[in-house]
């Protein structure tokens, strides 16, 4: 009996994901454990190995093709003895049996996303069923996704087209190729109509030589994210201007021990630690918003926003509180490098109950940024850098570090934040207190 490949859930919240990438083709022996495919989803690509054995016996979904839903068939897979699948093989059984399981992959190996796959209006005339598969003894159409979207903008009847795909399946070339039927042919498949522009928004004119770049999934949940976070948690910034000649001058002896053992501390490494000391002292910053109570959370996990050519991931320090500097600089390097080579786990970049964003090192004095929901705060830090500052009464001449704190006043008042910056100054001004 032919086994359904399913679109595996990567997350607790994904709901579809693209299929970036396939390691086998149609035919090829597939054993348990192999990769067979890399899933591309809102945060990193991930390989897919297959539960059981078998023969690809039929790819259901192409590689580039975005949308695809959970437990939406993939692939078929023939087990030993099968020479065919079955015609109906493509159809998601009440309850199948589990035939992949991810593990992280490169976001490298990532194509170039395809066109997204919406499911286009039913036909007037063919039947029905004539617009879902390549036509066979039964009338029916076998067509990809993509395909099938193009014929409808392009105004093309499928049952006139011939594929050239396995199993005569109608491609994306063989709709491009084809000529749109004359004004008086029967009525075809409609194109879904466009969303209406949000009210106000301006028209996009798109001139020669402008370049169109199709969004990545990670780009579309960063969009959805901000968009959602800006309209509906209630923002309020507070800034400081912190002075870092101390915390400079700590960080240079705690280098010359730490890089005989191969670590080097950075700025950014000091401010996770601060940040996690000031979370422990004050538990009530360390919390989310929920409609029916606040949660503070026990542990002190620590997002660091790490800018990638996908987009920004925020991998996490675990219990930053209760770790040296010399792990937390070897954890956020290690992070970051397979935050940028898309290969960090689950677990490493969802959760986290507070942010720290770095610009300084792009030479950025001070900025504000969004909050990352569930989490109540996010602190944006600027570069440090020499200033004139006024000492008892004396025009001297410090490094100056200014940093903004983004809270969320559901969670969080303005008297409450403060505290916490004085406390967060009190360790950045005075390192040897995060020692104690």
């Amino acid at each position: 009996m032919s086994i359904n490949i399913l679109m595996p859930a990567l997350s607790p919240t994904m709901t579809e994901g693209k299929l970036a990438k396939w390691h086998v083709k149609e035919g090829d022996a597939v054993t348990a454990g192999q990769v067979i495919c890399e899933i591309e989803t809102d945060k990193a690509t991930m390989e897919v190995e297959a539960v059981d054995e078998g023969k690809v016996g039929r790819i259901v979904v192409a590689e580039g093709t975005e949308g695809v839903k959970v437990n939406d068939v993939i692939a078929i897979l023939l087990e030993e003895g099968e020479k065919d699948v079955p015609k109906d093989a493509a159809a998601p059984a009440a309850a199948p049996a589990p035939a992949a399981k991810p593990t992280a992959a490169p976001a490298s190996a990532t194509p170039a996303p395809a066109e997204p796959t919406p499911k286009p209006a039913a036909p007037a005339t063919p039947p029905p069923a004539a617009a879902d598969k390549a036509t066979d003894s039964g009338g029916r159409i076998f067509a990809s996704p993509l395909a099938r979207r193009i014929a409808a903008e392009k105004g093309l009847d499928l049952s006139r087209i011939k594929g050239s795909g396995p199993h005569g399946r109608i491609v994306k070339a063989d709709v491009e190729a084809a000529k749109p039927l004359p004004a008086t042919a029967a009525p075809t498949p409609a194109a879904a109509p466009r969303a209406a522009p949000a009210p106000g928004a301006q028209p996009v004119f798109v001139a020669p030589g402008d370049t169109r770049v199709p969004h990545t999934a990670i780009r579309k949940v960063i969009a959805r994210r901000m968009l959602e976070s800006k309209q509906t948690v209630p923002h309020f910034y507070l800034t400081v201007d912190l002075e870092i000649d101390a915390l400079l001058a700590a960080r240079q002896a705690i280098n010359a021990v730490a890089e005989k053992k191969g670590t080097k501390v950075s700025v950014n490494d000091m401010v996770i630690k601060a940040c996690a000391k000031a979370l422990r002292d004050h538990p009530e910053c360390n919390a989310s918003w929920t409609e029916e109570e606040m949660i503070q959370y026990g542990a002190v996990d620590i997002s660091v926003a790490v800018a990638t050519d996908r987009g920004l991931i925020t991998p996490i320090v675990r219990n930053a509180d209760m770790k040296g500097l010399g792990q937390i600089a070897a954890e956020m390097k290690d992070l970051a490098t397979r935050a940028k080579a898309g290969k960090l786990k689950l677990e490493e970049f969802q959760g986290g109950g507070f942010t720290i964003s770095n610009l300084g090192m792009f030479g950025i004095n001070s900025f504000a940024a969004i909050i990352n929901p569930p989490q109540a705060m996010i602190l944006a830090v600027g570069m440090g850098e020499e200033r004139a500052v006024v000492r008892k009464g004396q025009v001297v001449v410090r490094n100056m570090m200014s940093c903004t704190l983004a809270v969320d006043h559901r969670v969080v008042d303005g008297a409450m934040g403060a505290q916490f910056l004085q406390t967060l100054r009190a360790y950045v001004e005075q390192p040897a207190s995060m020692l104690v």
